[in-house]
């Protein structure tokens, strides 16, 4: 099992910024690939990005490709989501996920999840 904690969601303005970060403990944080979801109210849970244990391979939902940025620090047990060109549809409670499963899209795959942080874009 992976515990899985989330934070730096917020109130932001369109246009601005936000960094997301998500801290691990419990199974060895080093081999797991880590990913992002989103949820909007009355909507699914939507695949955001995802990162492959090593750092390297990374995968980006359309919606966010050349805003959002994954990464992750083995050291620390963290991965983030620099979040830049914030939109107001992109207002959702973001949620990080472990999965020992490569880099899929697919939410059934990640067997942890964290609590949530929520992030508001104001127009």
């Amino acid at each position: 099992q992976v515990q899985l904690v989330e934070s730096g969601g917020g109130l932001v303005q369109a246009g601005g910024s936000l960094r997301l970060s998500c801290t691990a403990s419990g199974r060895t944080f080093s081999s797991d690939s880590m990913a992002w979801f989103r949820q909007a109210p009355g909507k699914e849970r939507e695949f955001v990005a995802a990162i492959a244990w090593n750092g390297i391979t990374t995968d980006y939902a359309e919606s966010v490709k050349g805003r959002f940025t994954i990464s992750r620090d083995n050291a620390k047990n963290t991965v983030y989501l620099r979040m830049n060109s914030l939109k107001p549809e992109d207002t959702a409670v973001y949620y990080c996920a472990a999965s020992v499963a490569g880099v899929p899209r697919t939410r059934t795959l990640y067997d942890n999840w964290g609590q949530g942080t929520q992030v508001t874009v104001a127009s």
